[in-house]
């Protein structure tokens, strides 16, 4: 069923994480915690890694932070969590990958922003002494160029460039020429260095959905480096989830992005790990990569009057995602399972016969009983005050005998 798509040919290995090369799409997230504090990070990165966030990245912006980075490492592997760890730098990476040395070596990727390495003869002296420390502790690193703190002395000579051109460009088209160029730019750079093209992640991020898609075809279509997918900032709610999912799903279909982050500004309060969830949906929708038992749930309409089938749904949702970590060890097909929860006779017989287990519980009107469905076939009718916790165990009985 999930069927992998060619995407970049150089593989990067972080930690035990493959990234390009034809390995799966890595799921990745961010920390919003003070790193300087080494419990609450540490806490956090737990957190993000047991949702499913394959590689965590956390700030390092301050002595007190690349102090505290080594703590951090070891709170985590005395938990026995083995997540990649990368170190997220801007302005003063140069100072603190040298002054640190246990910060360079705890970590298992550096992020250097080409935009923010310094100004002038200082950039690319910055920029070179952070590709040394990655030579010499054997780390790979992600140049991302962020569309907020582009190189405006490149910008500039693009832009100065184009406005002699008979035809000239747009100023948006120059704009996310320069994003790419920048990368580029940077990456022959550390090649020059010495830094081996499997040591090397691209990403060209921005806001705007249609931006971030022409960008990354530019860039795709002129390396092979391995890519790292994500808006800058997707916002909050709805607009963040969705403008995600737009953005990531055209550049996905085309084979575009080893590994990707959903950047959602989360609620006040609540937990980082939704972002996470949304990166893993929007891989799973798109049938590259499976993560957990997908339901199919009728919407209700005038034929469902009753909650009986919405209460159904929020029931195996939540059994299928409690199930889950444990099946993962047993069981990891499961993350295949397709069980689906209909409404009414319209379309609930046959939208269970194409799931593996599925009910289609009666609409208004319709006898009090509910025939399921097991691979296509019917197998049995429930009815009454066990109805749910019947299925519930119909469907662990079939994870059972899934093959291994």
């Amino acid at each position: 069923m999930f069927t992998p798509i060619r995407r970049s040919t150089t593989k990067v290995t972080i930690g035990n994480v493959s990234i390009g090369g034809g390995s799966p799409v890595a799921v990745q997230s961010m920390t919003n915690t003070d790193t300087a504090n080494a419990a609450a990070t540490a806490a956090q990165v737990a957190e993000l890694y047991l949702a499913g966030s394959e590689l965590v990245r956390i700030t390092v912006n301050s002595q007190e932070a690349a102090a505290a980075v080594p703590e951090v490492r070891q709170r985590l592997s005395d938990q026995g969590h083995r997540v990649p760890l990368i170190g997220d730098f801007h302005y003063n990476g140069h100072v603190l990958l040298t002054k640190y040395p246990r910060c360079a070596e705890a970590l298992d990727k550096y992020r250097i922003n080409p935009g923010n390495v310094g100004k002038g003869a200082s950039h690319d002296k910055n920029f070179a002494t952070m590709i040394e420390v990655a030579k010499d502790y054997q780390k790979p690193v992600r140049i991302g160029v962020n569309a907020g703190s582009l190189d405006q002395d490149l910008l500039n000579t693009l832009m100065e460039r184009n406005a002699k051109l008979k035809e000239p460009e747009s100023a948006q088209s120059v704009f996310l020429e320069a994003m790419v160029e920048s990368a580029l730019r940077s990456a022959y750079a550390a090649e020059e260095l010495g830094l081996a093209r499997k040591k090397i992640i691209l990403s060209c991020k921005i806001s705007r959905v249609q931006e971030l898609a022409e960008v990354y075809r530019r860039l795709a279509n002129r390396t092979d480096h391995a890519l790292h997918l994500g808006l800058t900032e997707a916002g909050m709610g709805m607009k963040g989830i969705v403008s995600s999912t737009a953005g990531l799903a055209l550049l996905l279909q085309q084979g575009i992005g080893d590994t990707i982050r959903v950047s959602l500004t989360p609620e006040p309060g609540s937990s980082r790990t939704q972002e996470v969830r949304v990166a893993q949906q929007i891989l799973q929708s798109l049938e590259i990569r499976p993560f957990l038992p997908q339901v199919t749930a009728c919407p209700g309409c005038g034929r469902t009057t009753s909650i009986v089938f919405q209460e159904l749904s929020q029931q195996v949702e939540q059994f299928l995602h409690a199930r889950m970590p444990e099946w993962r060890k047993t069981k990891p097909r499961a993350a295949e399972l397709q069980v689906a929860v209909m409404g009414c006779v319209v379309n609930g017989p046959g939208e269970s016969k194409a799931a593996n287990l599925g009910i289609s519980l009666p609409g208004t009107g319709e006898a009090p009983r509910a025939p399921v469905y097991v691979d296509g076939c019917h197998v049995t009718t429930l009815e009454g005050p066990l109805l749910a916790q019947d299925f519930l165990r119909m469907i662990e009985d079939y994870v059972t005998r899934m093959s291994d």
